[in-house]
């Protein structure tokens, strides 16, 4: 059985970074207060630069597992992911390992941190196709589901960079399929309040538009 990822790291870590993140982007964070204090929790993020978990920490005191690709654990970064608790994936097959991992961190009343599209949206759709993982683990394990939608631009002082943390949903008595599917509605409705507050880029903007008529026809 996989030992649950260390969280020590990640301890010490974020009030040293964090921080530093807000001072250098000024990000906009909504929904501080909606990831519960304890239980098993799956945090689901919309997935657009390799900053983006730092959009969801601040927004509580318990340390997040993220699962991450297993190239950042290959570069000079590696001890920075390795120290912060990231779960390491191998994205060319079924990692079973990262699985096992993933696993221990919500039976042990964890939160867990994942980015349902898999990889970063690089596509011109609103949402890249999200996976089953996510979904999985959470409905396996009877855990809550927070979504998380990220929109606009990573820069200094941003003025569009916003984070908005959704109202945490059960996952008991779902399917996968459930849960995945209104995981997605959710975070697609929280990037719509985003731009609604003029918090995006204009390729947001005109992914929103299209992905409104491709549901309208």
């Amino acid at each position: 059985m996989a030992k649950k990822p260390r969280t020590w790291g990640y301890r010490l870590l974020a009030p040293l970074l964090i921080p530093v993140f807000y001072l250098y982007y000024s990000p906009r964070v909504f929904g501080k207060g909606n990831i519960p204090k304890k239980g098993a929790v799956v945090v689901c993020s919309n997935h657009k630069h390799v900053l983006d978990q730092c959009l969801a920490a601040p927004a509580t005191h318990r340390p997040i597992n993220y699962m991450a690709k297993s190239e950042y654990f290959k570069g000079k970064f590696a001890w920075f992911f390795k120290l912060a608790g990231c779960i390491c994936v191998n994205r060319n097959g079924h990692d079973e390992e990262a699985k096992d991992s993933a696993n221990a961190v919500l039976s042990n009343g964890g939160v867990l941190g994942i980015f349902p599209e898999g990889t970063r949206n690089k596509t011109d759709n609103l949402l890249g196709e999200f996976k089953f993982g996510a979904a999985s683990l959470a409905c396996k394990n009877e855990a809550m589901m927070v979504p998380v939608a990220v929109t606009g631009e990573y820069k200094f002082r941003s003025k569009t960079l916003c984070s908005r943390i959704g109202k945490p949903f059960s996952t008991k008595g779902m399917t996968v399929e459930q849960a995945n599917n209104r995981l997605h509605s959710e975070i697609v409705k929280l990037i719509n309040e985003n731009l609604a507050e003029g918090y995006g880029t204009p390729e947001e903007f005109e992914r929103a538009k299209r992905y409104c008529v491709s549901k309208e026809a």
